[in-house]
């Protein structure tokens, strides 16, 4: 246990490293004393975990200095790098009896202290780190000093294989200088030139993993299978398909850290990408190469999953993931036994969630089961159902906390996939009358995937909405959702599905409340995010039921709210801010039709005035770099996104639903918009000329975009 002198010397050292770091100037003087102070310190830390602590903010210490320049002339002396490797490199290198008791007894927390991108410090990760700050200074002599020390432990291990953790460390030892540049998601972007990585792993690291005898040496085998990871983007693609295999047989290992090593290597090669064409990044091991190994791969995955005496493993479920993903395309021979296991893996942890990263990744495992499936054949939904709604309808009425924001994202997906015209089904109906319930709604970390799910029944089932009477329903949930700052974007998200998918006779009786309730909440509160809001949901309701209708539903509150809210609310919100994408291109739709089918903006001065500022508004949008108007949503990848759990609301990634246009008939809102002010010119015959100058005087930039749009679509504007 770790004594009241040792926490003292920690926090000492602690401090020296801010001085070091933070306040370098005036603790110059006092440098060289301190650090000797701390190398002696060092040079009598024992290998006992107690002084771990103490350890690891000394060799800390020790990098920040021998890594800068200015400090060099500290580690200069002859032998002192010599030093630092027999005193202090290769003792925290090499294994002690703790870390062997915690490989075989307390697996999770050697991973944590072990795995390439844990947050956790360790005397190794230290260790690893000055050696590559001393690469940074001194390269060619460490490079020397530590192949002399790495071929000695090996020639020691050839010739007594029971010297295993000579091998061990002299893995570490390559892994400290071999790596110039690096990131735990990409791996290794550059290695030190004086040594040769791929010789080693020929070498050493190959003819271990291909050990018939994979319980032989265990260790070893881990620290192998995290130089196959950490060195994954120097491997060709034939090298990967010879290491799959390997670790594929490793996933058998009786030992935890063994197979989890091997499941985090698989799925780290499945995210390692190579150059493709027109500069973008495409997989190394993509789902063709990955396809003759799947049915082992899976074997050994799930053969950990089921094995009730080992703890969940996050990592064994986030490669079940990836291998799913990755092999998307080749998934219908294995998906239903994949999907049992997946099954009854939720079955075993809606018992009792202990581990929110395993659970997510076994969630997104099955959403990107029902996206690669379904989105083939829309009729695998059936099965879906069949296999999910009732262990989801379990965890439902269990109130499983942790899991139904999950299951609601997942149900809305299998909605989304079924076929056009196939309605609701009985199960989904007679689900959507509880999911009304205030208490639901309650609960914050339910709204995201409750609103997502309520869109996707509008989206197929607007016709049994109706029928059954619950629109009432929907609104007041919206009315909740809109008195909140928290959850009013999500009140919107109801309102853009009410009016895309429902039947215009069904909500327009109730669309002067919905707008009394819109202003009121403006009155209140008129945040550069709720402006935004809603002047997005009326540039909707005017793309699809036309200016008219919109100036007259505002007038049945007030005579020329409708403009009011133009000049007061709206064009300041357009001038100050650009919408991107989707919205972007809704409000070019709504602002051209205010410009070319509203003759009340054209009836005195001031509304003329309101008619430049919308043209000035519209063609800003379109001719801005920022709206990206012509690319519906941002282009992401999904090997390169990071996914995993947060306790607010942990979305599904491969759930997410796909941007939806509103107005899919309009292909380019910027040539559409000059064809109909040229027709409108031409019936106004010169008398829109003076607006249109007065609309883009503020900007040169919009002048030539508004003359480059009349060209590419072979019109004039007089």
């Amino acid at each position: 246990m770790t004594g009241p002198i040792d926490n003292v010397q920690v926090a000492v050292v602690q401090n020296l490293n801010l001085y070091s770091n933070k306040d370098e100037e005036p603790f110059l003087p006092f440098l060289p004393k301190f650090t000797s102070l701390v190398w002696n310190l060092l040079m009598n830390v024992t290998a006992l975990a107690k002084h771990d602590a103490i350890a690891t903010i000394s060799i800390r210490f020790l990098s920040g200095l021998v890594g800068k320049l200015m400090h060099k002339n500290l580690f200069e002396g002859e032998g002192t790098l010599a030093e630092i490797f027999g005193k202090i490199v290769i003792p925290n290198l090499m294994i002690r009896e703790i870390d062997e008791e915690r490989f075989e007894d307390d697996p999770q927390e050697f991973i944590l202290s072990d795995m390439e991108d844990s947050d956790t410090e360790s005397r190794r990760k230290c260790t690893q780190e000055l050696l590559r700050a001393m690469c940074r200074q001194f390269e060619q002599q460490t490079t020397a000093i530590c192949s002399q020390h790495v071929n000695q432990m090996l020639i020691q291990f050839a010739s007594d294989k029971s010297q295993w953790k000579m091998k061990d460390c002299s893995i570490h030892l390559m892994l400290g200088i071999a790596i110039r540049a690096e990131s735990s998601q990409f791996g290794v972007s550059q290695v030190n030139d004086g040594v040769n990585v791929m010789e080693f792993f020929s070498a050493h690291i190959l003819t271990e993993l291909q050990e018939p005898d994979m319980n032989v040496r265990p260790m070893v085998k881990a620290t192998c299978i995290k130089f196959v990871s950490i060195f994954r983007n120097q491997f060709s693609k034939e090298q990967f398909g010879a290491l799959m295999p390997l670790l594929i047989s490793h996933l058998s290992s009786q030992h935890v850290v063994v197979h989890t090593y091997a499941a985090a290597a698989i799925q780290k090669m499945l995210t390692s990408k190579i150059d493709g064409p027109n500069n973008t990044k495409i997989a190394k091991f993509g789902g063709a190469e990955l396809k003759p190994f799947l049915g082992n791969l899976f074997t050994g995955l799930f053969s950990i999953v089921d094995n009730a005496e080992w703890n969940e493993n996050e990592y064994v479920m986030q490669c079940i993931m990836r291998a799913l993903n990755a092999a998307k395309d080749y998934l219908l021979d294995v998906v239903q036994i994949v999907l049992e296991k997946l099954t009854a893996a939720l079955g075993v942890v809606a018992k009792n969630p202990k581990n929110p990263q395993y659970n997510h990744y076994l969630f997104e495992s099955i959403a990107v089961l029902i996206r690669s499936v379904a989105a083939k054949d829309a009729a695998h939904t059936t099965a879906f159902e069949q296999f999910l709604f009732p262990p989801f309808q379990h965890i439902l009425q269990m109130e499983v906390v942790e899991f139904t924001p999950y299951v609601f994202q997942l149900l809305a997906q299998i909605l989304e996939f079924r076929p056009d015209g196939s309605g609701l089904g009985s199960a989904y109906l007679s689900l959507l009358p509880p999911l009304l319930t205030p208490a639901l709604w309650e609960r914050k970390g339910n709204i995201p995937a409750l609103t997502r799910l309520l869109v996707a029944y509008f989206s197929k089932g607007s016709k049994e909405i109706v029928q059954q009477n619950l629109l009432m329903g929907i609104l007041g949930v919206f009315q909740k959702l809109i008195a909140s700052k928290a959850s009013e974007t999500y009140a919107f998200d109801l309102l853009r599905a009410i009016i895309l998918y429902l039947p215009q006779e069904a909500f327009m009786p109730h669309m002067k409340d919905i707008i009394q309730i819109l202003m009121m909440r403006l009155q209140q509160g008129k945040t550069p995010k709720y402006v935004g809001l809603v002047t997005h949901f009326f540039a909707l309701f005017v793309g699809k039921f036309g200016s008219q209708m919109f100036l007259d539903q505002l007038d049945q509150i007030q005579p020329n709210l409708g403009f009011m809210i133009l000049t007061q609310v709206w064009i300041p919100r357009l001038q100050t801010a650009t919408p991107t994408r989707l919205e972007a291109k809704t409000q070019v739709v709504c602002l051209t039709e205010l410009l070319c089918k509203t003759p009340a903006l054209l009836a005195d001065s001031s509304k003329r005035e309101i008619w430049s500022q919308i043209l000035g508004c519209a063609v800003k949008i379109i001719v801005s770099p920022d709206s990206h108007l012509n690319s519906l949503t941002s282009e992401g990848n999904d090997d390169d996104v990071e996914i995993g759990y947060d306790a607010t609301f942990s979305v599904l990634h491969f759930a997410l639903r796909p941007a939806i246009d509103p107005f899919p008939d309009i292909i380019d809102s910027g040539a559409t918009l000059v064809q109909l002010l040229s027709q409108l010119c031409a019936a106004k015959s010169g008398q829109l000329t003076p607006l249109i100058q007065q609309g883009l005087q503020s900007d040169p930039k919009m002048n030539a975009g508004l003359e480059s749009l009349c060209r590419k679509a072979g019109v004039s504007l007089v």
